[in-house]
């Protein structure tokens, strides 16, 4: 069972996205387990501060070393993480591959940045990888860590009933996935394309590789260069 341990300063912001749909199921049916971490916990202030003014004199907040360094050498006696990630606006871009590569991972630490970012030195001496879903900037990691769980914990074996369904979605092999359609086969005049109701299976194959190729060259062709 893969074990995910998320560090926060916001825990009520994102335990819901983590109790529902396909991550509450197959956190209730032993596929994973995740566990949400309090970082004020850690704190050795009275007032359970995280937060500091940074050297320097830059405007803004950044959480302080001691907090961090406390929550993650105490998670790390109880299990060796294979990857402690900070989610952070300038990590490497998060797609489909790592979301892959991690779902074969048996322990993940998260931890979300917040304020102006994180003490330096826990990146250079903690932190193992850090990843972004995309070239701006939020609140918190709080989102990036519950979306980088989401595509993970998906991939489990186990977690989605048809096993064939996580490997044909969007962006596996650098594709969109092709168009898809339900009854009526006939809605207003607008008709599901004739191959998808001959009952050929390799016909219809080929026409769904044909159509995810036109629609990754039309839609996203930077992934055709990947």
């Amino acid at each position: 069972m893969m074990h995910i341990d998320i560090i926060t300063i916001l825990p009520e912001m994102i335990e819901p996205l983590l109790s529902v749909s396909i991550i509450g199921r197959a956190v209730r049916e032993g596929h994973v387990c995740i566990h949400l971490h309090n970082l004020r916990d850690y704190s050795n202030d009275k007032w359970r501060r995280v937060d500091d003014y940074p050297y320097g004199g830059e405007a803004g907040m950044i959480i302080g070393i001691e907090p961090i360094a406390n929550a993650i050498e105490s998670l790390s006696k109880e299990r060796v993480y294979d990857e402690i990630i900070y989610t952070s606006p300038d990590g490497e871009r998060f797609d489909q591959p790592i979301a892959n590569e991690l779902s074969l991972k048996k322990n993940l630490l998260i931890l979300c940045g917040h304020y102006k970012g994180i003490d330096h030195r826990v990146r250079e001496h903690f932190i193992t990888r850090e990843i972004s879903i995309g070239d701006y900037v939020l609140t918190g990691g709080e989102l990036p860590a519950a979306v980088m769980t989401d595509a993970i914990v998906r991939l489990l074996p186990g977690v989605i009933g048809d096993a064939e369904s996580a490997l044909s979605d969007t962006f596996q092999d650098n594709l969109l996935a092709p168009p898809i359609y339900t009854r009526p086969a006939d809605f207003r005049g607008w008709r599901v394309p004739d191959i998808l109701l001959s009952g050929h299976q390799a016909k219809i194959e080929a026409w769904k590789q044909e159509q995810a190729l036109e629609r990754t060259q039309r839609l996203r062709p930077d992934l055709l260069n990947q």
